[in-house]
């Protein structure tokens, strides 16, 4: 008897030797994957905008440029198979015999990385997440002993994937448990906290900054009246994201001519572009700049208008860049539409009725609250927005905003991007 409970207890212990080292090797592969394609996606962004905004003709050149590329790329390089972005990975969760093809790496990876460039209205999180997804799938493939930790190892090449863009590893964490996983076992919690651990650490070895570097003084109970209104208008803003996405994929989905999409998707996206730059790729250069000048701005009305139509076009052109052939997701147009909800409302606030809001705090919380109620995931919104700047002094104003935004979407819309299905609502 004793004998056997050895045997038994060594089996284990191989098992549990075998779990670490490959979460290690997910961890660091995923990481790897998901810095080089944020800082190749950054130096490339940077330089065709800056083409953009000196030759005006790009604006109409590069969407279509780009689109044709993926598609051509699809054809013939990715075995002609559509990304259908976080729900492949839904699908290889919930099916023992599906799995991520390898392919769904490059793919997603190069993919994610034009649409963005060349001026797709979405941002490279989705690709990163699927990528990432991937090589976990691979790895539960490997070896007959991690058949049963499939979802385990896919949510830690997930989560280590969205710790190396966004530099919070409880961010990465909490979105591989609230949007893939959605249970916790022992070995969820053991790879999932080594790859993040590895994700963080290659981030600190790199030096990796946070991706907006604002300053939070404080936070007054006087603005949470407001607060609580931003939260409502967030969860009405990824309402109207969400329906944008479905509807525009469900109109291009009924035409047969794939490069008629292309077509039609590129005006549209040239059109928008040309009358707002700010809608430019994942559109985090414009968050920078506001966040420079926020203090300081005098709302107009010229100013008020501009602000509305970004608000109005940008799920438009999101959603028409992904009908169109774009990969990418709701991530960076969540945090976007965020942004300007945020400083839009903190500058009505404080041009007519002389509130005294801090508009960066509106921006900041606007993010999460945005992202929270697109992805109904409150806590991986807060941790990651908390990474993005690197701050934690809005933690309990962004908490209390992002479950209002998360359940005001819910009561108006019970379902997101990812979740929605057409045979839920026959």
């Amino acid at each position: 008897m004793n004998k056997t409970a050895q045997i038994k207890k060594n089996h284990q212990l191989i098992k549990f030797r075998k779990l670490v080292i490959v979460s290690i090797l997910i961890g660091f592969l995923s990481a790897f994957l998901g810095i080089s394609l944020k800082k190749i996606t950054e130096y490339y962004e940077e330089i065709f905008f800056h083409e953009v905004s000196v030759h005006p003709v790009f604006y109409i050149v590069f969407p279509v440029f780009g689109l044709s590329v993926i598609y051509f790329l699809r054809q013939y390089l990715f075995k002609k198979k559509e990304n259908k972005g976080i729900k492949e990975v839904f699908e290889s969760t919930a099916s023992k015999s599906k799995n991520l093809p390898s392919y769904k790496i490059p793919s997603h990876f190069i993919n994610g990385l034009l649409t963005v460039i060349f001026g797709g209205s979405t941002g490279i999180e989705v690709s990163t997440v699927v990528a990432t997804a991937t090589i976990g799938s691979v790895a539960h493939e490997k070896e007959n002993v991690f058949r049963q930790y499939k979802t385990e190892l896919i949510c830690a090449g997930v989560a280590a994937g969205v710790t190396a863009l966004f530099s919070s590893p409880i961010a990465g964490v909490l979105f591989a448990f609230e949007v893939i996983s959605r249970k916790v076992t022992r070995a969820f919690i053991i790879s999932n906290l080594i790859a993040v651990s590895i994700a963080f650490g290659l981030l600190t070895i790199l030096k990796e900054e946070p991706l907006f570097a604002v300053s939070i003084a404080t936070w007054n109970l006087k603005a949470i009246p407001y607060f609580i209104l931003l939260g409502i208008l967030a969860g009405m803003n990824s309402v109207y994201l969400t329906r944008c996405v479905l509807f525009f994929k469900s109109q291009f989905g009924k035409i047969d001519t794939h490069y008629y999409k292309i077509i039609l998707g590129s005006i549209v996206l040239s059109a928008s572009l040309f009358m707002f730059p700010q809608l430019y790729g994942e559109g985090y250069h414009a968050i920078k700049g506001i966040f420079g000048g926020a203090a300081q701005m005098q709302l107009t009305i010229t100013l008020a208008l501009t602000f509305i139509g970004i608000l109005i076009l940008k799920p438009i052109v999101t959603s028409i860049t992904l009908a169109s052939g774009g990969d990418g997701g709701v991530f960076a147009p969540s945090l976007f539409i965020g942004a300007f909800l945020g400083l839009l409302l903190a500058s009505i606030l404080n041009s007519f009725f002389n509130v005294n809001v801090i508009p960066v705090n509106f921006m900041i919380i606007g993010m999460a609250a945005v992202l929270s109620a697109s992805i109904h995931a409150p806590f991986t919104a807060i941790f990651l927005v908390c990474g993005l700047t690197n701050d934690y002094t809005l933690f309990f104003p962004i908490l209390v905003v992002c479950l209002i935004s998360k359940y005001t979407a819910k009561t108006i819309y019970p379902y997101t991007v990812y979740s929605y299905s057409p045979s839920l609502v026959k």
